[in-house]
């Protein structure tokens, strides 16, 4: 475990340094905490694969723990009391989520050369792609963007060559042992299978996000 400043307004912790499921949900769990019970000062914080960012206001992190020699000294030691108080069995909401998608050549962009790529024939590539529930790793990228995995190892496949300067919004995308999809039309790499009609996100919400880190994802073939 590591401790760091980042930035001026923000600690990192890092678990490691591998995409892990055990230590995501300890990054996960962290920063629910933290929104559940905030300290004083806390703004938000955010989970990544195998590290949690916690964001805060300097002045009110000052004036709240004047004893310590600066924000970062204080929020530093919140956060490393905190991480000795986890425990495996804290609970957390994962939420099971199905999304609708079109495997059709139009909006699979990629999915014959991915499945060559592999030895495999699109619908076995499909048919092991499917075959999975993908957890939400961490939200980024782009607004609603999740990143989700692990794919099996028989399908992952490395990003295109050549990046595309524009993907389709809904493209569901496979990177090596992630996948995602597109929240909006972006420059992006990733080789394209698929695309869904989903609003995936919409600052209008209530919870602007589909997804929250630590969802369970199932992808559903519209066709079927």
């Amino acid at each position: 475990m590591r401790i760091s400043s980042l930035g001026d307004n923000a600690v990192i912790l890092s678990f490691g340094d591998v995409i892990s499921e055990e230590l995501n949900l300890k990054s996960i769990v962290l920063c629910q905490k933290f929104a559940d019970d905030p300290f004083s000062g806390f703004i938000e914080a955010a989970p990544a694969y195998a590290s949690a960012s916690v964001f805060y206001d300097v002045m009110a992190v000052r004036k709240a723990y004047p004893e310590y020699r600066s924000a970062s000294a204080a929020v530093a030691s919140i956060v490393e009391q905190l991480c000795k108080r986890l425990s495996a069995s804290d609970p957390i909401e994962m939420r099971p989520i199905e999304i609708p998608v079109s495997f059709d050549p139009v909006s699979a962009l990629d999915l014959r050369d991915a499945s060559a790529l592999c030895g495999l024939s699109p619908d076995e590539f499909l048919n092991i792609f499917l075959g999975k529930t993908y957890r939400v790793f961490m939200l980024g990228f782009l607004p609603g963007f999740a990143y989700m995995g692990s794919v099996d190892e028989r399908i992952a496949v490395p990003r295109r060559s050549k990046p595309r300067t524009k993907v389709p919004k809904g493209s569901v995308g496979v990177a090596g042992f992630q996948t995602g999809i597109y929240p909006r039309d972006s420059p992006g790499g990733w080789q394209l299978i698929g695309r869904t009609e989903l609003e995936l996100f919409d600052p209008n919400r209530s919870e602007p996000c589909v997804f929250r880190p630590g969802d369970e994802v199932r992808f559903v073939n519209i066709a079927k």
